[in-house]
């Protein structure tokens, strides 16, 4: 399992548009794939979780992948995230 917080930085959150575009690239992958926030944690493939975190811009978030491509995944939602889910 591999752990790692990171910032949003896109101005508007997590929203529908950046909830999609991370779960269509986390379903690409074997691994489970989790995201933490304010003492939520939800599965990172479904698109309500991610909406029910409704994680704001700046804030922090705990995203964990665990499987036999955890480090290519981990890899590819990082550069999603760090790219303002490609929304900017």
């Amino acid at each position: 399992m591999i752990k790692k917080e990171i910032e949003i930085q896109n101005k508007h959150g997590i929203h529908t548009r950046p909830a999609t575009i991370f779960v269509e690239n986390a379903g690409k992958f074997k691994s489970d794939i989790f995201l933490s926030y304010n003492d939520e944690r939800v599965n990172g493939k479904s698109i309500m979780g991610l909406l029910i975190l409704a994680v704001e811009p700046g804030a922090t978030i705990l995203l964990e992948t665990n499987g036999p491509d955890e480090q290519e995944a981990m890899k590819k939602l990082i550069d999603i995230i760090e790219n303002k889910f490609y929304t900017e």
